[in-house]
């Protein structure tokens, strides 16, 4: 299904189907939709799941006409059967590529390999640096001047696959997670819509060895977006 707005994928073929996995507000989401709308993102996100039932992020895609589900990993007795039926699921609307963003939740290897080099999540930190939980916090902890967000292919590895794009943002002087948080997030939606569009133009895609290719070339690096100059906001205080 094609939406107004939409514009041609890969080789001019209709806009790349995907589905997005969410467990909150799903401000990355928004600015997929977006973009979509926008008439700037060839993709069709055909579904919004997620495993809480109070996600706004539900709202956000029923607002944009997209179809969501509910699949509350509370229902089944263990992770193994949560993806399994998350992958039946995922399977029905024939994605051609999983969007994590802000799924809140650690994947089992079969789910993976259901959508190898077909899944993509965004994690907040400059990975290799603080995978997991509390990364603004961390990065104060350990005195960094500098943070961001990585976008990357889903592995096995939580938060290990190859990055692809990260963006940069200057830790300053009276930051607490919050405030860092936000300036990250603010990034994150600058660079998930740019990779995704190289994934569905057939840019960027995960080679039979598991390296990430971007034009034909192995990408040895995420590609960098330069730190972001400060806000008068942020300057403020």
């Amino acid at each position: 299904m094609t939406r107004p707005g939409d514009v041609a994928g890969r080789d001019g073929a209709a806009p790349l189907p995907v589905a997005v996995l969410i467990s909150g507000d799903g401000s990355n989401l928004q600015a997929l939709i977006d973009a979509q709308q926008a008439g700037e993102l060839p993709i069709d996100i055909r579904v919004v799941v997620s495993n809480r039932g109070d996600a706004f992020g539900l709202t956000r895609a029923e607002r944009a006409g997209i179809q969501t589900r509910v699949l509350s990993h509370r229902e089944f007795p263990t992770r193994s059967a949560y993806d399994a039926a998350l992958a039946l699921l995922l399977g029905g609307f024939e994605p051609g590529l999983v969007v994590l963003a802000g799924f809140m939740r650690i994947l089992t290897p079969e789910l993976v390999a259901s959508f190898h080099g077909r899944m993509l999540n965004i994690h907040p930190s400059l990975l290799p640096r603080y995978p997991g939980l509390h990364t603004h916090q961390r990065a104060l902890d350990a005195g960094d001047t500098e943070h961001g967000a990585t976008v990357h292919f889903v592995t096995d590895e939580l938060d290990g696959g190859p990055g692809l794009l990260q963006a940069r943002v200057p830790v300053l002087p009276g930051d607490d997670a919050e405030r860092l948080a936000a300036r990250v997030l603010a990034q994150e939606h600058r660079i998930y819509p740019l990779a995704v569009h190289w994934f569905a133009t057939g840019r960027l895609c995960l080679g039979a060895d598991g390296q990430a290719m971007l034009d034909g070339a192995p990408l040895t690096a995420p590609v960098q977006i330069d730190a972001v100059a400060p806000t008068p906001a942020d300057r403020a205080g």
